[in-house]
């Protein structure tokens, strides 16, 4: 159960500031919090998640009550070029950024994550040679 949204006119980087308030809620909480957010990233997030309802709903008659997001990240689209004229004859570039938004969902409790980090073994001390 997933939606993806292509080519959206928003940096990557913008879009990734709502994506990361909801990974791994439940979608009604997420939902609520895209409503809340003011940004433009949130409101095609949200889409996105309705999308993603809609297919688990439609496709595979699952209730959206035990829906969580498993999964949700933003790539990089392509990249516009435009050019911007400035003084005596030069032309800066500007770079118009696209993302695309992918946002999977799981059934059940989502799944708590351990924060701690993973044990790397410990470096052998080198002996100094005398």
């Amino acid at each position: 159960m997933k939606a993806v949204a292509r080519y959206v006119r928003i940096p990557p980087r913008k879009a990734r500031l709502a994506i990361d308030l909801v990974r791994g809620k439940p979608v009604n909480e997420a939902l609520v919090i895209l409503q809340r957010l003011p940004n433009k990233s949130a409101r095609i997030a949200r889409k996105v998640l309705e999308s993603a309802i809609a297919n688990a709903v439609h496709n595979y008659q699952l209730s959206p009550d035990g829906l969580y997001i498993h999964r949700a990240y933003v790539d990089e689209g392509p990249r516009w070029k435009r050019i911007l004229p400035k003084d005596r004859g030069r032309a800066f570039r500007i770079l118009k950024r696209t993302s695309h938004i992918t946002i999977e969902l799981g059934v059940g409790a989502p799944q708590a994550r351990s924060r701690t980090r993973k044990q790397t073994p410990a470096q052998p001390q080198q002996e100094a040679n005398s």
